[in-house]
């Protein structure tokens, strides 16, 4: 391709809305370009990149044995109703309705899709197991679309739903696309972990996350220091040393106007981890659904929602009014477990736990000497806290608790039948009985992964982008305006493109200084420069980016892009 006929639209400066490195190096150096919020356009070098990782990606996928569809973006409502996700997914899902009134939805994941597809053509046990996966264009109407490709409205995902007779079928699946992901990604070249995870508003009873390792991903991951374990925080487990404090009679202090931790703590000369948190949550969705719940954890610990959640089986937890604090008999910022009128969970390390410090549930006052077993009744245990730094490991007894942020490019779940027993998805099993057919659904964010390469392969100049993911692989730099640089260049260019490379001939006239920064921007691998010194002494320079240049004669420079490409490989 010559640059002068390319449609590559750079910039100089970073736009003052880009936020993260990915999104300001795709905006300058012309990959895409902004529609709307969350909405972007792939221009060609964009699109080259796009593509080249779904060529990837399709590759492991059939290696792995699955097949290729392209399911419709718009679907029907009935499917979602038929699931009971057409109210339960939120405000995410984009609903509209056609000139017939007739209800229907963009599709943010085609789960329900896929099971009527399947349960219209699946008979016998023995079509079992099947994997059918697409690569398609998705729409979630996040409420805050920001980092540019990282967390869009509109995105390209690959996604994949298995078809099983049974759960054994359906774990074996699932470690195949475990390890047909960890093999995507190191095809990409990226510095990836996988991660035990919350299913979210997918669900299903196992889910792992794959998490690109930059300080600009929106997840926190948490994994021991000693053996494998990790975990994104909203699942993670860990140990904590529980303080033990003497058991002693419930009295209540004054503590006029304090309803911080910090400052009741500061004000009885004790530890916040002496102190119950003890947190209101209004319920939306599930058995507990408009209801109030108490939830409970020490005073230096952090309460996880989506774990509080998943543990209601609601939809989601908000926090109460201060007005509804009152049908549970309580009042702002002196909360305690004691007398409430709710249903109450406690986080595991409160289970034994006496000598506590308590909101009293009256203004200005908390107690002191609380017992959770003698005076709260009815509590439930469970895990609520979120990991810590430098938390004890619960997998193994040597490893310590340690934090990395993640941009999430990938989750794999096993869904059971959570969406094949209400969509029907059924068939003849082998005693020639009607069975209903179990489910994963393994998904990649394809065009997140743009940006989360970048995230990783970048320096002050620019993208740095691996040979295999590059738009183009080779860029020629002509350096001046002469017939002789001109006539060589274009030959090359030539030469290199018949040889099944990809090349960029910069032919514009422009400065050598402006050609040098666009190629460094874009991050093209290998950069040949041709100049007239260059021609008369027969010494070419090849620079590969971010890395060692050297001079070769003009008849070798294919051979050492060749060398340098088969290296890399």
């Amino acid at each position: 391709m010559r640059y002068s006929r390319f449609f590559a639209p750079t910039l100089r400066d970073d736009p003052a809305d880009a936020e993260v490195i990915s999104h300001k190096l795709l905006l300058r150096a012309g990959f895409i370009r902004r529609v709307t919020s969350g909405v972007y356009d792939f221009l060609p070098l964009g699109l080259r990149v796009l593509r080249k990782i779904e060529g990837i990606v399709r590759e492991e996928m059939a290696r792995a044995g699955a097949q290729e569809l392209l399911l419709p973006m718009v679907q029907p409502s009935e499917l979602w109703k038929k699931s009971g996700r057409w109210e339960k997914y939120g405000s995410e899902l984009l609903r509209f309705k056609d000139r017939h009134a007739h209800e229907s939805c963009l599709g943010p994941t085609h789960e329900e899709v896929i099971c009527d597809l399947v349960s219209r053509e699946l008979r016998s046990y023995k079509q079992l197991p099947m994997n059918l996966y697409q690569i398609q264009s998705k729409f979630r109407d996040e409420v805050r679309p920001r980092f540019g490709l990282m967390r869009g409205r509109e995105f390209v995902m690959k996604d994949a739903y298995s078809f099983h007779a049974d759960e054994a079928s359906l774990q074996e699946e699932y470690d195949n696309m475990f390890t047909t992901y960890q093999r995507i990604f190191t095809r990409l070249g990226l510095k990836f972990r996988a991660v035990e995870a919350d299913t979210g508003s997918i669900g299903g009873n196992q889910s792992h996350e794959f998490h690109v390792l930059a300080e600009s991903g929106e997840d926190l991951i948490a994994y021991c220091s000693h053996c494998d374990y990790a975990a994104n925080v909203e699942k993670g487990i860990s140990t904590r040393d529980i303080p033990s404090f003497a058991d002693a009679s419930l009295n209540e202090v004054e503590t006029p106007g304090m309803t911080a931790v910090e400052d009741v703590a500061k004000h009885l000369q004790i530890n916040a981890d002496q102190l119950v948190k003890t947190l209101i949550y209004q319920v939306t969705g599930g058995d507990f659904d408009g209801r109030m719940i108490a939830a409970c954890i020490h005073g230096d610990d952090v309460l996880q929602e989506i774990k509080l959640a998943r543990a209601l089986g609601a939809n989601e937890v908000e926090l109460a009014t201060d007005d509804a604090l009152e049908a549970i008999n309580s009042i702002k910022g002196f909360v305690g477990p004691q007398g409430l009128n709710c249903k109450i969970l406690m986080d595991e390390s409160l289970r034994n736990a006496v000598g506590m410090v308590a909101g009293s549930n009256k203004s200005d006052m908390h107690v002191t000497g609380l017992s959770i077993s003698r005076d709260v009744e009815h509590a439930e245990f469970i895990d609520l806290r979120e990991v810590r730094l430098d938390d004890g490991c619960a997998h193994c007894s040597e490893g310590h608790i340690k934090h990395a942020r993640g941009i999430e490019v990938g989750q794999v779940f096993a869904l059971g039948q959570q969406y094949t027993k209400p969509l029907e998805v059924l068939f003849q099993d082998h005693n020639g009985k009607r069975a209903t057919a179990t489910m994963g659904c393994y998904g990649i964010g394809v065009s997140r992964l743009v940006a989360a390469v970048i995230e990783q392969c970048n320096d002050d100049n620019g993208m740095i982008w691996p040979l295999s993911l590059a738009p183009f692989q080779v860029v020629i730099i002509t350096m001046g305006k002469s017939e002789t640089a001109m006539n060589a260049s274009e030959k090359l260019y030539q030469n290199i493109s018949e040889q099944g490379i990809e090349v960029l001939w910069d032919d514009r006239k422009e400065r050598p200084g402006v050609k040098f920064k666009d190629a460094e921007l874009m991050g093209l691998p290998i950069h040949v420069v041709i100049g007239d010194r260059g021609l008369d002494a027969d010494a070419i320079e090849i620079r590969q980016r971010a890395g060692s240049k050297q001079e070769v004669p003009l008849n070798a420079v294919i051979e050492n892009i060749r060398n340098i490409l088969v290296g890399a490989n």
